[in-house]
């Protein structure tokens, strides 16, 4: 299936990035979730502010699609300060880091998505930058080369991750802030389900809430992509509204099941039953017989699938478990089957 067309994709794509961002919260006020992180946040702010200095450096972790990018939003408008949002990926060069932190203000906020795959000569321009707000320069080359130190103005550095174990350790130890988001319940997404809906301007009912919130994968990203295809569907089929019953219908045709799993998910769990007797199988092998990159099934399908106790990981490789036969409606192997078990 082509990547750009899964609905339960919790990465955004180019054509959803305009909407996204219109759906999300500005203020801790409007946030639904993660309490734990919200009051903690919301306490080191204040204390920040009444200092009168910058935030310390915080380090978001957590599957795609839970709010850290809306977080580090937040952040910075509650702190006041401009937000300078940039990727991992995309600082190749000390320059790039460098031209960035010059231009910050006091108290900019720097926020660096996918900071696990910084490349090891940028983290070593940011580790006096954390620490001591200072720059070093490298000027010239070969033996008449020297090296200035530079000072940059306080700034709170926002580092957003979905592996947190391949930051390096010298980089993690810079941040005094971490949190780890969890995935939501689906009374929370029912709340960011009926607040987009407001803001989309879609009449919909309760029970078209929970039964949208039910198979969004406790992630507010994949909640608001299906309650736009449920409206476009409702607005097609319908009257426009969004009943229980539409959201039955339409979630039926887009092959999102009772426990949010698309036509890949259960490709994955089939061939591990199917294919390869209930496993072990290795990711490799899983991969090629779903016709899927390795990453791609490692990263995007299975931390969702583990979550729900639908596979297992071993030394030997992926485990079909006994919900993952229930799902499909099969025999689960006998108790005593090694295998499995």
């Amino acid at each position: 299936m082509d990547e750009n067309t899964r609905l339960a994709d919790p990465v955004v794509h180019s054509g959803e990035q305009e909407l996204e961002v219109s759906l999300r919260p500005r203020q801790f006020g409007e946030f639904v979730g993660q309490d734990s992180t919200r009051e903690q946040l919301q306490i080191f702010i204040e204390a920040a502010r009444s200092r009168g200095e910058a935030l310390d450096h915080v380090l978001l972790v957590g599957p795609p699609g839970l709010g850290k990018t809306t977080l580090a939003g937040i952040i910075a408008s509650e702190m006041g300060v401009s937000i300078r949002t940039t990727s991992g990926p995309a600082l190749e060069r000390k320059a790039d880091i460098a031209a960035i932190l010059t231009n910050l203000e006091e108290g900019d906020l720097l926020f660096i998505d996918e900071i696990h795959r910084l490349g090891r000569s940028i983290e070593e321009v940011l580790y006096p930058a954390m620490e001591d707000y200072q720059l070093d320069i490298v000027i010239g080359q070969g033996p008449s080369a020297r090296t200035i130190r530079l000072d940059v103005p306080p700034f709170t550095m926002v580092g957003a991750t979905t592996r947190a174990g391949l930051i390096t350790t010298p980089l993690r130890d810079r941040f005094g802030v971490t949190h780890r988001l969890d995935y939501y319940s689906v009374d929370e997404l029912a709340e960011i389900a009926r607040r987009s809906a407001s803001i989309l301007g879609v009449e919909v009912d309760e029970e078209g809430l929970m039964e949208i919130a039910g198979r969004s994968r406790g992630t507010p990203r994949v909640c608001n992509r299906l309650l736009k295809r449920v409206r476009d569907y409702a607005q097609v089929k319908g009257d426009g509204r969004v009943t229980g019953e539409v959201a039955l219908q339409a979630l039926g045709l887009f092959e999102v099941d009772t426990l949010g799993l698309d036509k890949v998910d259960r490709e994955i769990i089939s061939a591990i039953v199917e294919k390869f007797d209930g496993g072990p199988v290795g990711l490799s092998t899983l991969a090629v017989a779903v016709g899927e990159e390795r990453d791609t099934v490692e990263d995007v399908y299975e931390p969702y699938l583990l979550q729900r106790g639908l596979i297992q990981r071993t030394p030997r490789g992926r485990v079909a478990t006994r919900l993952a036969y229930e799902h499909l409606g099969l025999p689960a192997p006998a108790a005593g089957d090694e295998q499995l078990f």
